[in-house]
């Protein structure tokens, strides 16, 4: 970051906040224990900044951190209340300080990526059984009833359908993409994205006559594809507007009388089918839900049928530690859910069920390519959400969700696996 962009950000106003619809966000904590805690958080801040490959720029100049003005660089606007925000909220109150323009980066993934890298070491060891006690770390549910799953997908996925086509590509496909070469181009999404959905019906052996079970429904593409090879297709989501919108786009495909959508709860389906597949759905499902995810799963699909995932993973001993937290992404982006561990999927299945790991094949690279395409489209439009009744403080909450994503993958801290199991013959 050159000595002018540093200026410029520095000086950089932050817009009003809407109080109503943003408390957290326009308050800075300003009790006696948020007081006391920040002259920590800042510590804490320059002690991980002095540690890793990134740069600290303060209003009155100051830098901390590495040398290297390349390096990845996060300006400070308001450094106390940034401090304020950490020492109450932890992670949460980093991810709202942003949101409140208190921060900035001009490589905000390149920031995070290194944040992500460093991930279990940036509170010592000594400071770290504070963290479940704190108020900001409890998660709000234990379990998720149905009532509870449908307030929760409907908080992110009913957003608005045009919010999503900002930034997706014509197949309106919101998970990992399957890239035939890296790096990407944006034109090489729609086909990357029909690949990735064609690999998984592939892993499922879908095919003409195939029976077929989507749970997520997303914006229909993978129904339209495994339509047209002769699949007969049931689809549950819990999402209203996606429901409507992928049968408008079923209809215009003219595959109607091959697929049925349905607004219906996973837990609620009956039948028996050739194959069951789900992309990235496990995530929303909750920690203690996963067992009665698979056992439904293996219920739904035929003896020797195949079952096909999508899921994104966390490192067994993360996931362990955030299970019983609440995070900036369950609090704004994707309430009640959890990201499963690999070693927690396969344990579920291996003990609880009859379905056996027939494939299992990471997109992790594909995933963050998929991610910064996204978030350069996302931020190449960023100011028409508003026309969509989406404020600047969305606009910021939104190109973070993207980049820390995109920083989780490229770092290795998160994984994405197809994984296939088939259900064993007799049980």
């Amino acid at each position: 970051m050159n000595s002018q962009t540093v200026e410029e950000t520095i000086q950089k106003p932050s817009a009003a906040i809407d109080s109503r619809r943003w408390p957290s966000v326009a308050k800075v904590p300003s009790s006696p224990i948020a007081a006391a805690s920040a002259a920590i958080a800042d510590r804490l801040l320059r002690r991980a900044a002095a540690r890793l490959p990134l740069r600290l720029v303060y209003p009155d100049r100051t830098v901390v951190g590495a040398a290297d003005p390349t390096a990845p660089t996060l300006v400070v606007h308001q450094p106390e209340a940034l401090a304020r925000r950490i020492g109450r909220y932890g992670l949460i109150g980093f991810g709202e300080s942003y949101m409140a323009g208190e921060w900035s980066s001009d490589d905000l993934t390149a920031v995070l990526t290194v944040f992500a890298t460093s991930v279990a070491d940036l509170v010592p060891r000594t400071l770290q059984w504070l963290r479940p006690i704190g108020p900001a770390f409890r998660p709000r549910w234990r379990g998720t009833s149905r009532h509870q799953a449908r307030r929760n997908i409907a908080e992110h996925y009913d957003l608005s359908n045009e919010l999503f086509a900002e930034f997706l590509d014509e197949t309106m496909t919101y998970s990992c993409a399957l890239f035939p070469q890296l790096p990407a181009s944006p034109d090489d999404l729609v086909a990357a994205q029909r690949r990735k959905i064609d690999r998984l019906l592939d892993m499922a052996e879908v095919g003409c006559g195939s029976r077929v079970l989507e749970i997520g429904t997303g914006w229909g593409e993978l129904c339209i594809r495994a339509a047209a090879r002769g699949a007969r297709v049931r689809s549950v989501t819990l999402s209203a507007e996606q429901q409507r919108l992928a049968r408008l786009r079923v209809a215009a495909a003219g595959l109607s009388d091959s697929v049925q959508i349905d607004l219906c709860d996973y837990r609620d389906v009956e039948g028996c089918y050739d194959a069951v597949v789900s992309v990235e759905m496990i995530e929303a499902v909750g920690y203690h839900s996963w067992p009665r995810y698979f056992a439904t799963l293996e219920q739904l699909v035929r003896p020797g049928g195949r079952v096909a995932i999508q899921a994104i993973t966390m490192p067994h001993s993360r996931m362990l530690a955030s299970r019983n937290t609440h995070t900036w992404i369950q609090k704004y982006i994707f309430p009640g859910g959890l990201l499963p561990s690999t070693q927690a999927i396969a344990g579920i299945t291996e003990r609880h069920t009859g379905l056996h790991t027939v494939d299992m094949t990471s997109l992790r690279t594909h995933y963050a390519e998929t991610l910064r395409l996204w978030r350069e489209q996302f931020m190449r439009r960023r100011n028409n959400p508003a026309h969509l009744g989406f404020d600047d403080v969305f606009a910021r909450m939104w190109e973070l969700y993207l980049a820390y994503s995109e920083a989780g993958f490229r770092s290795g801290y998160l994984d994405v696996y197809q994984w296939t199991f088939a259900r064993e013959e007799h049980r």
